[in-house]
């Protein structure tokens, strides 16, 4: 009979219990499974030579194995990225060195193809034998990608802030500070040289209010949380920074509640604010209890020892010597980005944030946190008071309350904030955006202006639909503004949650090459279409107006089958159908574009292609429609800039925009700028041999009488694998043209085109052998007697 094991400790979070005869004598959970076998394991069999146990457990404290995350492990996630554990936390993982090992049950593992191959050694297994196996140096930081910025730009980290210096010295509301919490009214001023009173009722309204600190140093509040002093005076009266007595002194900020004298309506405000313990997410400041001191309710949270935008911004404004210094657009973009997660997550809790604003938001290295979470209500809630801040809480928030919209409006008045100095927005622009026209930032950054249009929309209605809908268009905005700054963006790509990339790499670009919407995985119809396959529109179109039920991808796949079929005017039928639907559908005015391009009706295409831009602002997609609808509309300039963004921003987009680019500048004959922009098209692009071509003939229509410009459309030809007839009908141009300059006395006696000298009798060999070359691949024999006499005629006769 095998001997019974010793007793294993429960693993069970916090529980420091035994596990006996399968359960935990202190929390009576039972053991987890498999806990049993691998104590037997441990005391009746020895470890198998060759044989490792690895413990794969993140135990509470231990560091978080993210890349890039310096958090550690707190009840099963990490308290800085809110992963959670390495999977397989509970189980023992036995592994062999180059064979399969036995597992319980008979399993036997399946050793992988890399575990048969003799590996170098490295690491510990080359240090052994020396006198160490510490690792003596730190290794490259290029693992380490900062958190801020997606990867795309780098955002200075903020030094966290020593809790004790945070600490007001001297805590007094400054007297033009003083406002009455009810109504407004400026309270609490120097009358006749007196001070103005720190305590009292408003004139107007009879509010109570007091701007002393209630709680003292040295005060305990619910028997817990010692008070070391006031940090900074809010909506709500002043904020605390105590030690946590029952948790290793760890720091904690203490927020008022209530200040009212009535238990009951303390007692009630406590229990509608009790919600917010159970949110928890790593980018929010954590809940940990509600406490009452003399009358007073206090909200318990964590201290965020970091620097809020606002302190960002005036620290920024100091240092500009009192000059208004607003973020870099890529750093605000990379703020926002971050946090948006916090505020889905919020959303998807029934739960609106209200009050978002810079003062709200912390950065403590390169990671941030939304704080103050007393604005924060149920959406259903129509009862509680509501949290703003002139200048950014939306219009209609008196009206019919806060909502998910009216969220998305603080963080879109925020953006504009942080990017430049807003003068007004507490004012003359209290629910507006000043013009483009008048404003630099907006000038320049025209994607920004549409992404922060909708997020500040008047109707609610036509704002973004959710946090997660803005990271998107967010992320797409934050890619052009670090291309149009950063030189070589464009050789990386981003796929698009709404498009698919361009299906083209040749300077020719119709309505059918231009990206394609991607498929809606949760349109209720997508497992019925998945089943319609036909190749000929004709038939498809027929077989989706049996469509069970009419939504918005059968819709658009009978738009796309009448496009197919050329009849563009249908197609805007059943577009239309869908927008009388949904009119906020802008799929919809998607496909009305194409059609109007079908039709070369270029003010429609250009109407609607714009309006798809500004409700996705960081797709690229709608920017390349615009362009070849201005393009082809007489709004060259327009298209030209539409081009560059999508050229500079993503590489499957540089070989399409290149092309338009080039074709604006050669018609208004600026032939440097459409070389330039023919230089863009990579030699990894199935365009590549096409845009050396069209190089040639655009030094070939302004090399007229240059030498040098020849040589290089000689060059461009010789760069890329043409067929013979296409390469050697190049060489008769430029050959030709090079003739007509050196015999005009403009030729030098050291000039080459190519591998051909730029004389005479270089230029007129190199035409008779293309000639003769074109000849011998000619069609037909008119053909070729035509070239062959042409051959003959620029030969250089000699007498012999």
């Amino acid at each position: 009979m095998s001997a019974q094991p010793d007793a294993q400790s429960c693993t069970q979070p916090g529980c420091t219990g035994t596990v006996a005869d399968g359960y935990c004598d202190v929390c009576g959970m039972a053991a987890a499974p498999g806990a049993a076998a691998a104590a037997a394991s441990a005391t009746s069999s020895p470890t198998s030579p060759g044989v490792v146990p690895v413990a794969v457990a993140a135990s509470d404290g231990a560091t978080c194995t993210q890349p890039g995350c310096s958090g550690t492990i707190a009840d099963g996630y990490c308290d800085t990225c809110g992963m959670a554990a390495a999977p397989g936390a509970s189980a023992s993982v036995a592994a062999a060195v180059g064979e399969s090992q036995p597992l319980s049950g008979g399993e036997v593992s399946v050793a992988t193809s890399a575990s048969k191959v003799q590996s170098a050694a490295i690491g510990s297994a080359r240090a052994r034998g020396t006198s160490s196996t510490r690792r003596t140096r730190a290794g490259s930081q290029r693992m380490r990608a900062a958190r801020l910025g997606a990867g795309l730009t780098v955002v200075p980290p903020a030094p966290p802030v020593d809790a004790s210096l945070a600490i007001n010295p001297d805590p007094q509301v400054p007297e033009d500070k003083r406002s009455c919490s009810k109504c407004g009214t400026k309270i609490g001023r120097s009358r006749d040289g007196q001070p103005g009173r720190t305590e009292g009722f408003c004139p107007q309204c009879g509010q109570e209010f007091s701007f002393s600190p209630k709680l003292r140093p040295g005060d305990v509040v619910g028997g817990q949380y010692e008070m070391v002093g006031a940090i900074a005076h809010g909506g709500l009266g002043w904020i605390y920074l105590a030690k946590d007595r029952n948790v290793s002194n760890r720091w904690v900020v203490l927020k008022g509640l209530l200040n009212s004298g009535d238990p009951d309506a303390l007692a009630a405000a406590i229990a509608e604010q009790q919600f917010l313990a159970q949110v928890e997410h790593p980018l929010i400041v954590e809940i940990y209890n509600f406490v009452t001191h003399e009358g007073a309710g206090y909200i318990v949270m964590e201290y965020v020892g970091g620097k809020s935008l606002k302190q960002i911004l005036k620290a920024r404004m100091s240092a500009n010597k009192g000059v208004y210094d607003a973020l870099p657009v890529d750093q605000a973009l990379a703020y926002l980005l971050e946090v948006l997660p916090a505020f889905q997550y919020l959303h998807d809790l029934g739960l609106v944030y209200c009050d978002f604003k810079p003062d709200n938001l912390i950065q403590v290295g390169d990671a941030v946190k939304l704080i103050d979470l007393g604005g924060v209500r149920r959406i259903d809630d129509e009862e509680s008071a509501i949290y703003g801040t002139v200048g950014y809480q939306a219009p209609e928030v008196a009206e019919v309350g806060p909502s998910v919209a009216s969220d998305i409006y603080t963080i879109g008045r925020t953006l504009v904030v942080l990017c430049m100095e807003f003068r007004g927005y507490q004012g003359t622009y209290l629910h507006t955006l000043p013009p483009p026209v008048t404003t630099p930032l907006f000038a320049r950054y025209d994607s920004l202006y549409w992404l922060i249009a909708k997020c500040c929309a008047a109707d609610p209605g036509d704002r973004f639909a959710s946090a997660d809908e803005l990271r998107t268009q967010l992320l797409g905005v934050l890619r052009e503004v670090v291309a149009s700054r950063t030189q070589g963006t464009a050789l990386t790509s981003a796929a698009s949650l709404l498009f698919e990339p361009p299906v083209t790499s040749t300077s020719a670009l119709e309505w059918s090459q231009l990206p394609a919407l991607r498929e809606d995985t949760t349109d209720d119809q997508h497992a019925w279409l998945a089943t319609i396959g036909s190749d000929d529109p004709a038939q498809r179109l027929e077989d989706l107006e049996d469509a069970p039920e009419s939504s918005a991808e059968v819709w658009l796949a009978r738009a796309h089958a009448a496009l197919e079929l050329r009849e563009p005017a249908r197609a805007r039928g059943y577009a239309a159908d869908l927008l009388a639907e949904d009119p906020w559908e802008w799929r919809a005015l998607w496909v009305d574009g194409l059609a109007a391009l079908q039709l070369e009706d270029w003010d429609t295409a250009k109407a609607s292609f714009n309006a798809v831009y500004q409700q996705v602002p960081g797709e690229l997609a709608p920017k390349l429609a615009l362009a070849v609808a201005c393009e082809r509309g007489q709004q060259g300039d327009v298209a030209e800039g539409l081009y560059a963004t999508c050229a500079a921003t993503d590489a499957n987009y540089v070989a399409p925009a290149a092309f338009g680019m080039a074709r604006v500048r050669a018609r208004r004959h600026d032939m440097t700028g459409a070389i330039a922009a023919l230089d863009q098209v990579p030699s990894t692009s199935r365009g590549f041999p096409e845009s050396r071509q069209l190089r040639a003939d655009v030094l070939l229509s302004g090399g007229s009488g240059d030498l040098a410009l020849l040589d290089q459309a000689m060059g461009s030809i010789g760069s890329v694998p043409l067929d013979p007839r296409t390469r050697e009908t190049y060489t008769v141009k430029i050959l030709a043209q090079a003739l007509d300059v050196v015999l005009a006395g403009n030729g030098r006696p050291d000039a080459r085109v190519g591998e051909h000298p730029a004389t005479e009798a270089g230029l007129r060999e190199g035409l008779e052998r293309s000639y003769r070359a074109l000849a011998r691949d000619a069609a037909d024999v008119k053909a070729r007697i035509e070239l062959v006499n042409q051959a003959n005629a620029v030969r250089m006769w000699t007498l012999t």
